[in-house]
């Protein structure tokens, strides 16, 4: 009695592993780079500089008046965040949206012994020249 030897499990697979084996060798980095991405958006947008920006421009009425409500952020954040020891300095465009229109926060701020400020924080229209400011009250209460 003679027996017919049977392929390997390589030899009956390879078929659909080949083809499989490259599409997870090709995913992985993907996945990588979409990580990468995540961390450092997710990063911006927890920043004390995203949210109080964000928060100024949806309190301020030439921008609720423009834009209308509610007024939801993009989520292409633009710029940078430089942290040194307790200091920090940040600088960011931030795309805004709401039923009227759109536009850009301009935030920059800084931290310097552990306190946060704006040095810049401002909204442009889409379409628009002017740039609306928001910080005139704050501007204005330390000139008088």
């Amino acid at each position: 009695m003679e027996y017919e030897q049977r392929p390997s499990w390589w030899g009956r697979n390879w078929k659909w592993m080949v083809p499989c084996g490259c599409v997870v060798m090709l995913l992985i980095p993907v996945a990588l780079v979409a990580a990468l991405f995540a961390a450092i958006f997710s990063g911006l947008k927890t920043s004390w500089a995203y949210t109080e920006g964000v928060d100024l421009a949806r309190h301020n009425p030439a921008v609720v008046q423009a834009l209308g409500e509610p007024i939801e952020s993009g989520w292409l954040v633009q710029g940078h965040i430089n942290f040194v020891n307790d200091n920090a300095d940040a600088d960011l465009a931030i795309p805004l949206s709401g039923p009227r229109g759109s536009g850009t926060l301009y935030v920059v701020a800084k931290k310097k012994d552990g306190q946060w400020h704006f040095e810049r924080a401002e909204v442009e229209i889409s379409g628009g020249k002017e740039k609306i400011d928001l910080l005139a009250k704050e501007k204005k209460k330390k000139a008088a």
